[in-house]
């Protein structure tokens, strides 16, 4: 079954023509290069996950100013979305991509030299703010670069390469704490490195977007969904919310139950146990990206309603193995939502309609992924930590459940606006036949 989708005027899958600069890379390499400096930019916002609970046990912080600085980096990112999110349909992809990394650069190097949970708080919102920036121009830039034989590629990219690099950045930094010492510092160190190696990338790469007017106007916050989406945005929407508000219980409570209810305390297991559910999604966006979009977005909602189930089942029943079961089957979820909410808004949305559009999905995604981890965070102290990951699971099928039964009307009305489609062409038909024999 696939999407039924409003007609367009113009192909909005074709891709902006590049701009030509003397020292410009191929579009190919500019490609490869974008995506994998995307890959840095949110290995960046997966390294925190296990760094944020050693820090915590060397500083002796609360729980809920653990979660504060975790989700610092949400709300950064909103704030950057809301106000940058059209930026680059009007100023091109590269003046953005450009900033926001020198912004990320400093942001890590803030890391490196904080001394307490306020200063990591603070670096953490800076790197939410780069992050926010950076976000939709990314996702354009790849579905502008991606070659012209795979056109659903890029679509595909940006729906996988955010949990990818939550993935690779927790494991990453699990591994650090494990073998290295002053593991807080190896590991900023090295993504500040990896932030101007993504510099260098943008500064080389063509622009594939033309200059608009409007640059500062665009700069009002707002969220901008084409008229043409808005069905599909909507129906899109409660999915988003259970699969990051999943996310958000495995990379924010993780290490935290880790700790606490499986009583094993390993930088390794943390980063294994925060790389699983990411990891999941990252595969589950390219291993999905040939089937029907509409199937792919039923798919994830039932899968991260089932991985809720198990994960809350773990706690409970004292399983490490049960809980990153659950991770691995919500987190694939996690990637179908938002690779299948990308592939079907970019066959919808006109070039200059794209950065603005993927502002507001990824708005949605990060209130998502912020407001329940700042409330888990002040709950556990009153509830305890069981209860708290009670109330995530019931959040989730909730949202799940709303996310299916929009699927399944959406799908109700496209197939009622098909057939009546059919019959009034049936109808002009014979009427045309009569018309003729008379």
């Amino acid at each position: 079954m696939t999407s039924q989708v409003s007609p367009r005027v113009e192909d909005p899958t074709a891709p902006v023509a590049t701009v030509k600069r003397r020292f410009a890379l191929p579009r190919g390499a500019a490609f490869v290069g974008t995506s994998l400096a995307a890959v840095g930019l949110y290995l960046a916002s997966g390294a925190p996950t296990p760094i944020l609970l050693l820090l915590q046990q060397e500083w002796g912080f609360p729980a809920w100013t653990l979660t504060i600085a975790f989700a610092a980096y949400a709300f950064g990112l909103i704030a950057a979305l809301l106000v940058t999110g059209k930026l680059s349909d009007h100023v091109g992809r590269r003046p953005v991509l450009i900033a926001a990394l020198a912004v990320q650069a400093v942001a890590m190097l803030g890391f490196v030299v904080a001394s307490d949970i306020w200063w990591v708080t603070a670096a953490r919102t800076l790197q939410g703010i780069a992050t926010g920036a950076a976000t939709s121009a990314f996702t354009a830039s790849m579905v502008e670069l991606a070659p012209e034989r795979f056109k659903r590629l890029g679509s595909i990219m940006g729906g996988a390469v955010p949990p990818a690099g939550l993935a690779l950045g927790a494991l990453f930094a699990g591994l650090a704490m494990q073998f290295t010492v002053a593991a807080d510092a190896v590991v900023f160190a090295v993504l500040a490195a990896v932030a101007v190696l993504g510099l260098v990338v943008a500064v080389l790469a063509p622009e594939t977007s033309t200059r608009q007017s409007g640059a500062v106007p665009s700069l009002v916050p707002r969220v901008a969904v084409p008229r043409a989406a808005r069905a599909e945005f909507g129906a899109a929407v409660p999915g988003i919310v259970a699969t990051w508000t999943l996310g958000a219980l495995f990379l924010g409570l993780g290490p935290m139950i880790v700790l606490r209810v499986f009583h094993i305390d390993s930088g390794a297991v943390d980063g294994v146990t925060a790389f699983a559910a990411p990891a999941a999604a990252a595969v589950a966006g390219f291993v999905l990206g040939r089937i029907a979009v509409r199937r792919v977005l039923l798919y994830a909602v039932v899968a991260v309603f089932i991985g809720g189930a198990i994960i809350v089942a773990s706690v409970y029943g004292g399983s490490l193995a049960l809980f990153i079961i659950g991770g691995v089957i919500g987190g694939s979820g996690f990637g179908a939502s938002l690779s299948g909410a990308l592939r079907v808004l970019t066959g919808i949305a006109l070039p200059h309609e794209r950065a603005g559009l993927f502002a507001a999905v990824y708005t949605v995604a990060y209130l998502s992924f912020g407001l329940p981890a700042i409330l888990g965070g002040l709950l556990i102290a009153p509830l305890g930590l069981m209860s708290t990951v009670v109330l995530y699971g019931v959040v989730i099928a909730l949202a799940a459940v709303v996310g299916l039964l929009a699927q399944q009307r959406l799908v109700a009305q496209q197939r009622r606006a098909a057939a009546e489609r059919v019959a009034r062409t049936a109808t002009v038909a014979t009427t045309t036949g009569c018309t003729a024999t008379v």
